[in-house]
């Protein structure tokens, strides 16, 4: 093999191809996408997307890091799973998305103030507190997650929900102070902790 050739094998092994898949969930079916456009067709908000799958796909082979991990278009997932039901070669689309706006985000690379990406931070970190969903803090972040007077306006709105919620004990005040715990939250945490220290030693690498 020629110098230039092998020049020319070594930059595809460190592409950013080899990357995402080395750190993004199912990210070794990135390189099997075949342009078809039918994830983009099946999807809902497929009009809205700055770039649909294929596209983002074809922007990872071409190299295209900083375009694509700091693009919003995998943030508007919402996990419908109509491009996985149809893609002909049965592409993990769905995941694909998740495991890109997730690595983005590890990385620090994810556009600022996203809608989508303030509504996972918000419950992942709800979730990971005592590994259940505290629903009244939740939804009291989610309010306010904008500002305080898109709160005070959005739960206004949804006043006499939430007092129907009340009335028949579907939602309790003192709910915000305890919530349900599953029986070993320092295990959770140090799982998470662990997984945290993988990522982030993979990170590295690249």
């Amino acid at each position: 093999m020629s110098d230039m050739n092998t020049a020319m094998v070594e930059k595809y092994r460190n592409s950013f191809l080899s990357e995402v898949e080395a750190n993004v969930e199912e990210g070794e079916w990135v390189k099997m996408c075949m342009q078809c456009g039918v994830c983009s067709g099946s999807c809902p908000f497929g009009p809205y997307w700055d770039h649909p799958p294929q596209e983002l796909f074809m922007m990872i082979r071409a190299g295209k890091r900083e375009a694509v991990l700091s693009s919003e278009s995998m943030w508007m997932c919402t996990s419908c799973y109509n491009c996985i039901a149809r893609c002909p070669r049965g592409l993990p689309i769905t995941h694909i998305m998740h495991g890109l706006a997730h690595y983005a985000k590890r990385l620090g690379l994810a556009p600022k103030n996203q809608q989508t990406m303030k509504f996972a931070s918000i419950f992942w970190d709800n979730l990971t507190k005592k590994g259940r969903v505290n629903e009244l803090q939740l939804g009291l972040k989610l309010y306010f997650m904008n500002g305080f007077v898109e709160g005070i306006k959005t739960a206004l709105c949804m006043k006499e929900m939430g007092m129907s919620m009340l009335m028949t004990k579907r939602m309790s005040p003192m709910e915000y102070f305890g919530g349900h715990s599953i029986k070993d939250t320092k295990g959770l945490h140090a799982i998470l902790k662990k997984a945290r220290e993988i990522e982030e030693a993979k990170a590295k690498q690249f």
